[in-house]
Formats: structure tokens, C-alpha cells, sequence
């Protein structure tokens, strides 16, 4: 009788473990977004929040913009938090996801050496980069598909300067903002970035901010849930959990209060 009893006893706590790690396997979503959100702290301040609210734990896939959105159309994310406006309403036309959420925002910064070589300081990008360009000054660029590489593209094309990989003087990385930075430094070279990566970065050498200030530096974020109807096996119940947190007051003043070095990194602007 006791045999029986400890034998039932043993199943129903096997039982019992199984579907409580179940639900907490059930509980989880995963996330795509930008490297400049991983690598500026912000994740690390913000997710730990919402995980306490909801119990959903995240799982950042931490790459540039246009791989996040890749990530998406294959279903391999749950939620995608990425920086390039124009690609993520291409996502969302083409039916990965209903709708684009504005969330944040923070600007772009021109990187450059303290000597400032190309005279580029100012509050112009374009006029920057005219001036970097002719003076064939290092200009290192991601080129990664990234919401910055978009931006920084957009820029070049404004200030009516052609850049490829086989100008001397232009070297594309194809790597995240940190790695950019790095090779930035190390090269003593100009560079486009976020400021929130920007103010986490320690490894500066000689370089400073040269250009802030110009309106068309605005970089917005926006979130999306990857379409239930194109990738039956999303997590919408617990995605949509997650924006509607992060769009929240408690999520938009959770964001607001992530700082570095005292200066506040990302100004949330979800529309009530």
C-alpha cells in the first residue's frame, strides 16, 4: 500500500514539473530587433520590468533592421522592434504584420575625429559628409542593412555624394554598431551612429561628436507583431502582451527613465 502510494505520489510530482516547465516554456516570445537597442543597455534596463509584470520571459535576437525584419518573414519572431521606417511599412504591406506602432525615438550623431580633418563640425549631415567626402577623409560605414546603414544612405544621397566599397576611403564593416564603432576608433575614421550606442561606448579614442543638431538626425522605433495569419505558430496572445506593455504608461516611463552618463537615451512617443 505505502509502495503504491509513494509510486503515485512520485508520478504526480513528475506531473506536476513537467507542465509547470511547460508554462514556463509556454511563456516566453521572441524578440528581433536592432543591435543599437542590445548594445545601448536599453533591453537590460527595460525587459526585466515587463518579465516581472507578466511572467513572459523575452528572448532578444539582437541583429541590423533589415535582418530583424528577415527574422519576421520567416516566423522565426515573435515581435519585431526595429528603426527604418520606410522598410517596416514595406513589411507591413506585404502582410507580415497588421500594423507599424511607434514607440521611441532618439537621433542620429556624426562620429569623428577631435582634429576634425574634413572641417565637417556643424549641425549640417549633409553638408558633414560633402565635406568628408572631399576630402576622401575614413568614413566608416556598417553596411549592413542596418535602420543606421538606411539612414546613413539616405544622408549620402542627400548631400549628392556616390559611396561604394571601392572608394579607398569609404570601408563598410557589415557589422553591428559596437564592432562599427570599434574599427571606427581603431582607424581614427568618421562614423554615423545612434547616440544611445554612442554614450554606452567606452572604447572612444580620439573621437567625438561633430554633428547633432540637424532635424533630419530623428530616429524613430516602431514594434510590430508578426503576423499570426502568415505564421500560424506566433505567439500573439503573449507578442501583443508585450506591445501593449511597452506602449503603455508604465513601459513609455520605463523607457524614459533609462539614462547614461545622467543624459536619457531613447524619448518614448507612442501615440495614446
Amino acid at each position: 500500500m505505502n509502495r503504491r502510494f509513494i509510486l503515485k505520489m512520485s508520478a504526480l510530482t513528475v506531473l506536476a514539473f513537467s507542465t509547470i516547465g511547460l508554462s514556463h516554456a509556454q511563456k516566453s516570445i521572441t524578440l528581433s530587433s536592432t543591435t543599437s537597442t542590445e548594445q545601448s543597455g536599453l533591453f537590460k534596463h527595460l525587459l526585466p520590468a515587463f518579465e516581472k509584470k507578466t511572467g513572459i520571459q523575452v528572448k532578444v535576437v539582437a541583429v541590423g533592421t533589415g535582418q530583424a525584419l528577415d527574422i519576421g518573414r520567416r516566423g522565426d519572431a515573435d515581435v519585431v522592434m526595429v528603426h527604418d521606417k520606410v522598410a517596416e511599412e514595406k513589411f507591413v504591406s506585404e502582410g507580415f504584420a497588421e500594423k507599424r506602432i511607434e514607440v521611441m525615438y532618439n537621433d542620429f550623431v556624426l562620429i569623428g575625429p577631435k582634429a576634425d580633418p574634413a572641417k565637417a563640425k556643424g549641425k549640417d549631415i549633409q553638408a558633414a559628409l560633402q565635406k568628408v567626402a572631399s576630402s576622401k577623409s575614413t568614413f566608416i560605414s556598417r553596411g549592413d542593412k542596418s535602420g543606421t546603414h538606411a539612414a546613413e544612405l539616405r544622408y549620402w544621397k542627400g548631400a549628392g555624394v556616390e559611396v561604394s566599397a571601392t572608394q579607398t576611403w569609404y570601408k563598410e564593416t557589415g557589422s553591428g554598431m559596437g564592432p562599427a564603432l570599434n574599427t571606427a576608433s581603431g582607424m581614427n575614421g568618421y562614423i554615423l551612429s545612434d547616440r544611445a550606442t554612442w554614450l554606452t561606448f567606452k572604447n572612444r579614442g580620439d573621437l567625438a561628436i561633430l554633428v547633432e543638431g540637424d532635424p533630419r538626425l530623428f530616429n524613430q522605433y516602431g514594434v510590430m507583431l508578426v503576423s499570426p495569419s502568415k505564421h500560424p505558430h506566433v505567439k500573439k496572445a503573449d507578442g501583443q502582451a508585450f506591445i501593449d506593455w511597452i506602449i503603455s504608461s508604465e513601459g513609455q516611463q520605463t523607457i524614459a527613465s533609462y539614462k547614461v552618463e545622467g543624459q536619457q537615451s531613447f524619448f518614448p512617443n507612442a501615440k495614446k
